[in-house]
């Protein structure tokens, strides 16, 4: 007997920790925006477009991914 995956399931899970991730990675730089700190915010800002572009390509290969290998690739 084997073992099926299902591709899309497996797609979710990885979005999923995909965002997880990118949260936490998001969570040193939240305060001075939400506290608006000067001489903080640009920095946190270039910050987290730093980590939004490395999860956005990290959501294309999970997106083109055909197998669950190529999925656990793409994941950190």
């Amino acid at each position: 007997m084997s073992i099926v995956i299902n591709i899309d399931k497996a797609k979710t899970i990885a979005h999923d920790r995909r965002r997880e991730a990118r949260s936490e990675e998001f969570k040193p730089f939240d305060d001075a925006i939400a506290k608006q700190i000067p001489n903080q915010m640009e920095g946190a800002e270039a910050q987290r477009q730093l980590i939004r572009d490395k999860y956005a390509a990290m959501q294309t290969a999970i997106d083109s991914a055909s197998t669950i290998d190529e999925i656990k690739a793409a994941m950190p």
